[in-house]
Formats: C-alpha cells, sequence, structure tokens
C-alpha cells in the first residue's frame, strides 16, 4: 500500500498529537504528514516563552487543570513545572514534544505562517490552497485533511456591545493583558469595570481582574492610573455558578481536609459506578439535583454567604449545573470588589448599562470586558460550503458547530476528512485517542487487530445524531461534547487499548468510599505500538501522579496554599491577652482584620537573629501573590482602659516550596514588607484524626524575646470556616499569651 499524505491544518496541541500519533504509532510508511499554521510558531493558543504576548492566551496565565491532566502519555513533564503550569510553559511542553517525535522525522514537514486557504475535495483526495505570510500561493494535493484548528475562531461580541452609543472601551476577556491596557490612564472618579458573560471565562477574567485591581491599590508606591481604588466590577450573570478553587478535597467533610489539585477528585475513578456511563448531553432533573447536591458537597456550601446570586435556588437545582474554576472569585465577590446582577446586557449608552429582562441600570461603566466565548466556524472557513453541509455546519450552535462521528473524530459522508479536539473543552486524553482513532480508521484496510473493535463501535455510534439532538436542547449540559472519563472509555475500548492500573500502593482509602484515590490520567492510556523511550514516560507520569496523591493525602502537603487563598477578605476577630507582668496589661481585643490580596512585592531583610528562612527569595518575575494584612479595633483591659488599636503584616505563600510565611512591615513604610516574622509549620493530625483542623507552629527568637506560636485551620470543605492563633512570648521584661480566634 502507498504512503499516504495527509494535510494537518493547526500546529496546536491537536495538530502535533495527530502528527506524532499518525507517524509513530501507525505502521511504518503508512502516513507522510505535512503540518500547517497560519501563526509563526507552534503551540496554537498557548505561548512558548514568558515574552510570547501574541497568542490569546496570557503567557502567565495559571492553567485551570493540573499537569496530571494536561499531558500527553508519551511525554513526561519537567520536574520543576508546578502542579498548574502557567501558560508559556504549556507552550515549553508542547515544543518538547515536538522536538521529541517530528522535528527529525524525515516523513514530518511544518509549515508556519502558512494559512490553508481553501480545500476542495477531488477523486482521489483533497486539493489544498497555501498561502504564506508573504502572499505567496501555493497548490498542493493531499490524501487526506486532519481539522486540528482548535475551537476559538473568532471572539464572540453581543451585538448590543459591537457599536455601543459610548466611547467606553469593549474588549474580548482573550484580549486583557492588564488594567494599564483595559483602563488607560484612568479617570479621577474611578468606575465600574462591566465583566459580561457568566460561564468559565467570565468567572476567571472576573476573578484575575479583581486581583489586578486589589494589587494596583495595596501595593506599595502610586499607581499610574487615576482613580484606581474606585474602579470596581459589575459582573453580569444568566444563571448560579458553582465556582471551584483550582486545589480541592478529597475530603470535604473534614475540619483538616487534605488537598490535591481539582481534578484529582474531579476524575477519581472510584467514585464513578462502572462501566462509565456519559453524565453530559441532555441533563434530566434528578440527575441535575445529584449534581448540585455533589457540587455544593465540594465547596462545603450553597454560596450564599457570597452572593445571592451564585446560589441556586430550588427551583434551578432541577436544571442542568455549571462551574467555573477561580480561586478569588468568590471571596472578591464577598468583598465586594465584585458586585453581580443577573440577566442579560440590553444596550450600553453613554456610561450606563441597561440589563433584562427587569430593565435594571449599571451605572458609571467605565469599561466593559465580554466573555461570551469564540465562534468556531472561522476555523473551518477554507472548507466548501458542500462539505459545510454533509457536516451540518450551523454557525449559530456556537458550543456544537458540526455533528460529527464517533465523538467528534469524523463523517462518513465526507472520507478522507478527520478532526482532532475540534469541540469545547477537548482534555488532552481525548485528543490523543482521536488522533489514534484516525490513524486506525484512515489504515482500516490494512484489517490490523483492532478492526473488529473499532468496526463494532462504528455500527452503535450516534454521535451526529445525538449532536442534532442537544443542539435546541434547553437543558443541554455546559459541555455536551461528553463526559471526560466516558470518552477515554469510549474510545480505549475501540482500539483496544485497555488502562492501566492505577498506582494506589500506599494511598489511603477514602472515608466516603473506602476505596483508595484512583485518578484517571492520559498516561495510564499508553499506546501498544509506542516505542521504550514513550513508554518510560507513561511510566513517569502515572508515577509522578501517584507520588503527588500520597503526598496530599498523607502530609500537609497543599494545605498551606489551601489556606493561604481562603484568607482573602475580612475576619472578624477576638483576641484575649493574658500578662504575667505588670508592664504589659492584660484585656480583650475586638475588631477585624483584613487580608488585602497583592503581587509579590520585593524581600526585606531577615531579623539578624532569626535563623536563615527556608522561603528563599523567588526571582522578580515570579508570579507569587501575598497579602497585606491589616487589623483594626478596640483593646479594654482588665482595669477598664479602652484604646484604639492596629497591627500590620505581610502573609506570603511560596508556591515552589509549599511555604506559608508572616512577615512584619517596615516602621516608615506599612505597606511594604520588612523581615521575616515566622514560617508556619504544618503537622498532621494525630492518629489520622482529621475532626478538628490542621495544627501548626512557628517560633521566632528577636533579640532576647522568643515568640512561641501555634495555629489551627478549620476547614468546612474548601475554605476556612474559622482559624486561631496563640502566642507565649518569654523575655526578659516579656511573659505574656495571645490567643485570637478569626470568624467570617
Amino acid at each position: 500500500m502507498s504512503t499516504k499524505s495527509v494535510c494537518i491544518v493547526g500546529a496546536g496541541p491537536s495538530g502535533l498529537v495527530a502528527a506524532k500519533t499518525l507517524l509513530h504509532n501507525a505502521p511504518k510508511d503508512t502516513f507522510r504528514v505535512s503540518l500547517f499554521d497560519s501563526q509563526g510558531d507552534i503551540g496554537g493558543l498557548w505561548p512558548t516563552s514568558r515574552t510570547d504576548n501574541g497568542r490569546q492566551v496570557h503567557p502567565l496565565m495559571v492553567a485551570n487543570q493540573s499537569k496530571h491532566t494536561m499531558h500527553f502519555s508519551d511525554q513526561a513533564w519537567e520536574e520543576d513545572v508546578p502542579q498548574l503550569p502557567l501558560a508559556w510553559m504549556v507552550g515549553r511542553y508542547l515544543r518538547r514534544y515536538m522536538d521529541r517525535y517530528l522535528t527529525a522525522h524525515p516523513d514530518f514537514e511544518l509549515g508556519l505562517s502558512t494559512r490553508v486557504v481553501k480545500a476542495t475535495p477531488i477523486e482521489a483526495g483533497w486539493e489544498v490552497l497555501l498561502r504564506s505570510a508573504d502572499g505567496k500561493e501555493e497548490t498542493r494535493a493531499f490524501d487526506q485533511i486532519l481539522v486540528a484548528s482548535g475551537f476559538f475562531g473568532k471572539p464572540i461580541i453581543p451585538e448590543t456591545l459591537q457599536k455601543p452609543r459610548s466611547d467606553i472601551p469593549v474588549i474580548h476577556s482573550s484580549g486583557y493583558r492588564d488594567l494599564k491596557g483595559l483602563l488607560g490612564a484612568g479617570r479621577p472618579g474611578g468606575g465600574k469595570i462591566l465583566v459580561v458573560g457568566g460561564q468559565m471565562s467570565g468567572v476567571e477574567i472576573a476573578g484575575t481582574i479583581a486581583s489586578h485591581l486589589s494589587s494596583a491599590v495595596n501595593s506599595p508606591g502610586d499607581s499610574s492610573i487615576e482613580g484606581i481604588e474606585k474602579y470596581s466590577i459589575h459582573h453580569v450573570v444568566q444563571r448560579p455558578i458553582w465556582v471551584f478553587p483550582l486545589f480541592t478535597s478529597p475530603e470535604p467533610t473534614a475540619a483538616a481536609a487534605p488537598f490535591l489539585p481539582l481534578d484529582f477528585s474531579s476524575y477519581n475513578l472510584n467514585n464513578r459506578p462502572h462501566p462509565l456511563v456519559n453524565t453530559q448531553g441532555h441533563i434530566a432533573e434528578d440527575m441535575a439535583k445529584v449534581v448540585h447536591g455533589m457540587f455544593q458537597r465540594v465547596i462545603g456550601n450553597d454560596q450564599s454567604e457570597y452572593s445571592d446570586h451564585l446560589r441556586p435556588t430550588d427551583g434551578e437545582r432541577t436544571k442542568q449545573p455549571y462551574l467555573a474554576v477561580s480561586d478569588w472569585y468568590c471571596d472578591f465577590v464577598r468583598s465586594g470588589l465584585i458586585a453581580l446582577s443577573s440577566g442579560k446586557v440590553e444596550s450600553l449608552e453613554g456610561g450606563t448599562a441597561t440589563l433584562s429582562p427587569q430593565g435594571e441600570k449599571v451605572d458609571d461603566v467605565a469599561a466593559v470586558v465580554v466573555a461570551t466565548g469564540f465562534d468556531a466556524s472561522p476555523c473551518l472557513d477554507f472548507l466548501p460550503q458542500d462539505v459545510l453541509q454533509k457536516l451540518n455546519h450551523s454557525p449559530r450552535h456556537i458550543d456544537q458547530p458540526v455533528a460529527l462521528a464517533f465523538h467528534g473524530t469524523h463523517h462518513p459522508a465526507v472520507p478522507g476528512l478527520g478532526f482532532v479536539g475540534f469541540y469545547r473543552s477537548p482534555y488532552w486524553g481525548v485528543m490523543q485517542m482521536q488522533a489514534r482513532f484516525l490513524a486506525r480508521y484512515w489504515a482500516l484496510s490494512r484489517k490490523d487487530e483492532a478492526s473488529s473493535e473499532l468496526r463494532e463501535k462504528l455500527s452503535q455510534d450516534v454521535s451526529i445524531q445525538r449532536t442534532l439532538d442537544l443542539r435546541d436542547d434547553p437543558r443541554c449540559s455546559q459541555f455536551p461534547m461528553g463526559d471526560y472519563a466516558f470518552l477515554m472509555q469510549e474510545f480505549s475500548e475501540a482500539l483496544g487499548l485497555p488502562i492501566e492500573a492505577p498506582f494506589t500502593d500506599g494511598l489511603p482509602r477514602l472515608s466516603h468510599n473506602g476505596l483508595p484515590l484512583n485518578m484517571l490520567s492520559p498516561a495510564r492510556y499508553p499506546d501498544a505500538t509506542d516505542g521504550e523511550e514513550a513508554r518510560e514516560n507513561s511510566r513517569k507520569l502515572r508515577e509522578d501522579t501517584r507520588n503527588v496523591a500520597l503526598a496530599g493525602l498523607t502530609t500537609p502537603r497543599f494545605v498551606a496554599r489551601a489556606v493561604f487563598r481562603s484568607l482573602l477578605g475580612t475576619w472578624k476577630l477576638e483576641r484575649d491577652l493574658v500578662s504575667k507582668l505588670p508592664s504589659h496589661p492584660t484585656g480583650h481585643f475586638s475588631g477585624t482584620a483584613k487580608f488585602l490580596l497583592r503581587r509579590k512585592t520585593p524581600d526585606g531583610l531577615q531579623c539578624a537573629s532569626a535563623e536563615a528562612s527556608a522561603a528563599d527569595p523567588a526571582p522578580e518575575d515570579d508570579e507569587d501573590l501575598e497579602y497585606l494584612y491589616i487589623e483594626e479595633g478596640e483593646f479594654k483591659t482588665d482595669t477598664g482602659f479602652g484604646f484604639k488599636a492596629t497591627r500590620r503584616y505581610v502573609w506570603r505563600y511560596n508556591d515552589r516550596l509549599d511555604v506559608l510565611s508572616v512577615w512584619f512591615v517596615k516602621p516608615d513604610d506599612d505597606k511594604r514588607a520588612d523581615y521575616l516574622f515566622h514560617e508556619v509549620e504544618f503537622s498532621m493530625p494525630e492518629d489520622g484524626k482529621r475532626d478538628n483542623g490542621w495544627s501548626a507552629k512557628a517560633g521566632h527568637l528577636c533579640i532576647d524575646d522568643f515568640y512561641n506560636v501555634k495555629y489551627n485551620f478549620a476547614f468546612q470543605g474548601v475554605n476556612l470556616r474559622d482559624w486561631s492563633v496563640g502566642y507565649t512570648v518569654r523575655g526578659p521584661k516579656k511573659d505574656y499569651t495571645i490567643h485570637g480566634i478569626y470568624k467570617r
């Protein structure tokens, strides 16, 4: 059989994994691959360096899935990559993937800055018109075309905001980079940043802008944006949405809850009945109630403590649930920096937005950020109209613009045309499985070993009709393509690639089901045709996932991170001070403590008598965050004398070292960290009992006085319910104890 030529459109994750699979996992000389992308580099949405700022994803954006989900089975991550990679790290991963498997392959061709303008079916395959960045055109023939151009063709901006009767800037969320780019020089009275769109990207961008505002207001020095302290965010949503932080707990009912990246619990196969069924698509009322209940259990509350707009009513619990991911969004809503309205923006005139259906007015709008998704149809504009008709192309159905067979891979009416990653939220494991499917499907005539399983699955496939039925279904799920775990099961059965047994040795059994954590990851599906290097990478990935799970469940790893995230906002503080010396009065403090989020500021000097800190200074370009801590209230002594009291610290979390630390502020600049007070050292609950919260300790010797510090942090779901800190201070002129309790 002659070698088949394949034109792959798009050099992002889908295109790269498709090229690798066709060249390495199909029989030798089956395919010859030409990979084209209109951009000047590979990666698609993902930038390949810190300074690569021309993509739709900001290079410093934190991924909302961990590296244990965002990988291909045949490429391990570098050891120094955090659990949740930054966007540029994802791009670097893709470059390493290409260099390992494609760059030197004799049957691989990479054409960057080259757009596929038109693809026309011909008797022997496809005639493809290519246009380079300098305008030169070339026509070539290919046996097959594989669409890997992604789902983010054109940002969608509602018609009511495309030509608003206003000079207020309107940008898409994908174009936001910083406050300066959005607000310019600012204005004396500040104003509202209106965020439109209440699903994943709306929540994420509102939380991101809020963190930038908080940092600008609470950092040392003056902002270059006038009136920055008078800006706020107004988020317009159409329904309540469950907001998950980036780390959740597999034991959410425990006060000393362990924490892991959110996908460890989301993709725990031991939480699912087997065989797996598809939980996406049409959502019946009973199933909706069950999932709402599951989401509430993970979060630990119904979200009413943040806003009634986030709390699903009894009636809304019968409708399909929606979720988003953000570390900061909910507590910024609680603090008031993000205000919420339910409805839809009908018009924007001057600085006033009008919402339907109630006619609510949002005044003093200074800028608008639209987070209403993308139109995928431009990613298919090279296909002729008759081909699009066969694919049931419908631009108005933005989540399901085409109806394809076998989970988004092809259409029988258009032979020689395949798709990889062309759906909303294409998990990396499914991308790789789709590529494997096409490699087998296009080589079926070779009668390979998987042909019988593949043909049987194809005979049972109803994907096309299912998509058509869901397009106008009012109960269609947030991600209609299909449940991730179910899709992986479907592909593994069709391809004869059984899932590898989990590395669960040493993992404790979870309380709710008596079973160990059993996380689904792409690495658990190595291809039988993989070479030794690819299989070793798969083993490394599985081992890393097991080691991280073990650390999260049997040590305090990631607890410091969960505590740090949950401190944001205002706490009620009650503190008792008991002194044994007359020089320090005994009494009670009552007030508030505010944790004000900001970017990490330059390190101060340590106290000369303190030991060297394990939390070594992070690089200047590190994206670590910190809090400016401000407590204010009244201290009343036992003798009846009272006075106003205030105190400031800086709280820091070092992500690389998983260390939480507290710093003094400078005497002459109460917004700037001075020197280290102490680091918080967490300890595992005694006898494995998790009912009493996480205990932690610290010590600090300053001159002749020693501060012995004890903490307790009690969680409810993913958030701190309450926490306490006690000091015992001993020195030549000091002998007192302090105990403070913090509650919302």
